[in-house]
């Protein structure tokens, strides 16, 4: 029997799955989805899989994969996939089907504990703090007994705690080989586990960063793997331009001062003026802050000829060779005690980077990226690619020989694109040679799902237009107790309607405001999908960013989906700036080629957050009337899953009370 027949069978009612699993029920799409992956692994070559919410994609491709005993490496976008498919699918899937298949997890350096640096945490200025030392004996005590040194397994670790950076290690910053605890460090065992294991699972971040530096481990991995699969891959080509680019922070080298102070005094203590070379690093990264001015925090400036526009061209010029000169200095000084420990060679190497960027930033951009300055409390000088098309080509499916071209990629996302060959996705990944498939959702949209498009509602560019969504929001919410999210397309919109909400539900017994940065995503997550149970208020939940996708409630919690207007990309933004003029030196249209396809893709991504199960019912509302008004908005409609359409205010009134009636699993909305 073939691949592709083994996988159809165990995807029958009365397979391996149907026997194994309570309620499993056969998929057509889930079915389609795994036979067009078990093909590619057995003839090679790249698929691309849009895979609707519902069709069970994570079984679709780790079933061919097990079965077809070759070698595979999965990449995610976030650890928190990692983590489910390595600690519940993966384990799940191996039992079922009676393999004796060996599985590793490998993320980056920043998720282990490094025992050399833990060791040092203490003496560190931000230790202190008594938070910080708590942290830390929390840390300690742990590291008796783990066996991994993920610090995903910590649960009372806060992801933002600034302790962090104090227990874990970079690439900078680790000693290697010499390091005194390297035997033990749970960055190389994890490494080892990887090399010796048939299934890994990745992370983008760490997948792009072995790319361009080959650091991690994966240079030695990827030659030995058949099948690469990279799930959540419509993240692909935002996180592959960050490690294919340049970037210097001022805070880098801030940092690098501090570390040499305190490395010197703590090792070679009398052995060179390490306050002066200290301060002198310190200094000519301040310098450089201060060179651009009072432009204001949180803006991009371009930067297309030798400075960034406001910037004066020679004060910043002279800046960055002062940063040069500094590092050449602190450097040589480390050079001198270098015998004396690891520590200083890694500092040194650390250091002339740092320099290096420098001279780079002194050069003008390269052809084909483009260049900005963010501006806050630091400076980050950024020069990035315009996406990843060319590295995918030259460094995963381009070299020729026959290894290379047995080699299976399969790239799969419930969001890809807006059209059949979802060139949103495959142009700028370099994948337009790849076979495309389509599956559709299995779940019943237009019974399941309503869309609502205001027509009373100021103007998206209109003042008062966040007061108004705030307004709708609060009143919605009030019918059916709570169950609702709001997800704007900007912090500034965040901020004056979580506020206005706030002001709104002041002292109520009913309703309760979760807005994104007042905790962590994973504990506003846990709260709003409690819901009003045990006689909790329901919750109304505003946020942006990373809650458009990722964000899984099935069931009674989430029933009504705010979105404050379309979420075009910003044009003042330097990278879509340059995205666009590249398309109109080539003949092509910005906005129907750039800007409908991003906003149709970010407006897909938001509205597959209603629906997550098929008992599920609820409302989409987009708060921007250019949907209905405006001849793109047929394009974008049509980018969303077919929901029932709502016309008039008293049809969304009628909509909410229905929501009210009965559960979810019993409601009609149509």
């Amino acid at each position: 029997m073939t691949l592709q027949s083994d996988v159809k069978n165990v995807f029958n009612l009365t397979g391996r799955l149907g026997q194994a699993i309570d309620g499993f029920q056969p998929r057509q799409g889930q079915t389609d989805m795994a036979i067009a992956i078990a093909q590619t692994i057995e003839e090679g070559g790249a698929l691309v899989v849009e895979a609707g919410t519902g069709v069970g994609k994570t079984f679709s491709y780790l079933v061919p994969t097990l079965l077809s005993g070759t070698r595979c490496l999965i990449s995610t976008a976030t650890k928190t996939l990692q983590d489910q498919l390595f600690g519940r699918d993966l384990p799940l899937l191996v039992n079922v089907l009676g393999l004796p298949t060996r599985i590793a997890l490998l993320k980056g350096r920043s998720s282990y504990l490094c025992l050399h640096r833990m060791d040092s945490a203490r003496q560190g200025a931000i230790a202190s703090d008594k938070i910080s030392l708590r942290t830390i004996g929390l840390i300690e005590k742990w590291a008796l007994t783990t066996v991994a040194g993920d610090l995903a397994e910590l649960s009372g670790l806060d992801e933002r705690s600034p302790v962090i950076p104090l227990i874990t290690s970079t690439r900078e910053n680790c000693l290697g080989s010499p390091c005194p605890k390297f035997r033990s460090c749970h960055v190389n065992q994890a490494r080892r586990d990887a090399l010796a294991a048939d299934i890994v699972v990745i992370n983008h971040h760490l997948f792009f960063a072995d790319l361009v530096v080959r650091e991690s481990g994966m240079a030695e991995l990827l030659p030995s793997v058949n099948t690469v699969i990279f799930d959540e891959a419509h993240q692909l080509n935002e996180i592959g331009v960050q490690f294919l680019g340049e970037f210097l922070a001022t805070g880098q080298i801030i940092e690098c001062a501090r570390d040499v102070l305190a490395t010197g005094l703590r090792l070679a203590r009398g052995l060179a003026d390490w306050q002066q070379v200290a301060a002198e690093l310190e200094f000519a990264g301040r310098e450089l802050r201060l060179a651009v001015g009072n432009a204001n925090a949180g803006s991009k400036l371009r930067w297309t000829n030798r400075a960034p526009d406001g910037v004066n061209e020679g004060m910043w010029n002279d800046a960055l060779e002062a940063v040069q000169l500094a590092c050449d200095q602190a450097a040589n000084a480390l050079d001198t005690v270098s015998e004396i420990a690891p520590d200083f060679d890694r500092l040194a190497q650390r250091i002339r980077d740092i320099g290096s960027r420098a001279v780079h930033f002194r050069s003008a951009c390269s052809v084909g990226s483009v260049r900005w300055l963010e501006v806050g409390g630091q400076i980050r000088l950024v020069q990035s690619p315009l996406d990843i098309a060319t590295a995918v080509r030259e460094k995963m499916l381009g070299p020729s020989n026959a290894e290379s071209n047995k080699r299976s990629w399969v790239f799969t996302s419930a969001t890809l694109g807006e059209d059949k060959l979802l060139t949103w996705f495959t142009e700028p990944c370099g994948l337009t040679d790849a076979r495309i498939l389509t599956v559709g959702s299995p779940f019943n949209y237009s019974v399941q799902a309503c869309l609502f498009v205001p027509r009373n509602l100021p103007n998206p560019s209109e003042a008062n237009h966040c007061k108004a969504v705030a307004a709708l929001v609060a009143s919605s919410a009030t019918t059916i107790g709570g169950r609702t999210l709001v997800l704007t397309t900007t912090l500034r919109a965040l901020r004056e309607i979580t506020e206005d909400l706030q002001r709104h539900f002041n002292g109520s017994q009913q309703i309760e405001i979760l807005a994104q940065g007042q905790q962590t995503k994973r504990e506003l997550m846990a709260r709003f999908r409690q819901g009003s149970m045990d006689g909790m208020r329901g919750c109304i939940l505003v946020a942006s960013a990373s809650f458009w996708e990722g964000v899984d409630v099935p069931g009674d919690a989430l029933q009504l989906v705010f979105i404050d207007k379309l979420p075009f990309p910003p044009p003042s933004d330097p990278m879509v700036e340059a995205r666009c003029l590249r398309l109109e030196q080539t003949g092509r249209s910005p906005f129907s080629d750039y800007s409908l396809p991003e906003a149709a893709v970010a407006l897909k991504q938001g509205a597959g957050r209603l629906i997550r199960m098929e008992s599920d019912r609820g409302i989409l509302v987009v708060c921007d009337g250019r949907l209905a008004k405006m001849g793109y908005g047929r394009r974008l409609i049509a980018a969303l899953p077919p929901m029932k359409r709502i016309t008039s205010d008293a049809g969304f009134s009628d909509a909410l009370i229905q929501l009210t009636k009965f559960s979810t699993t019993d409601l009609h909305l149509a």
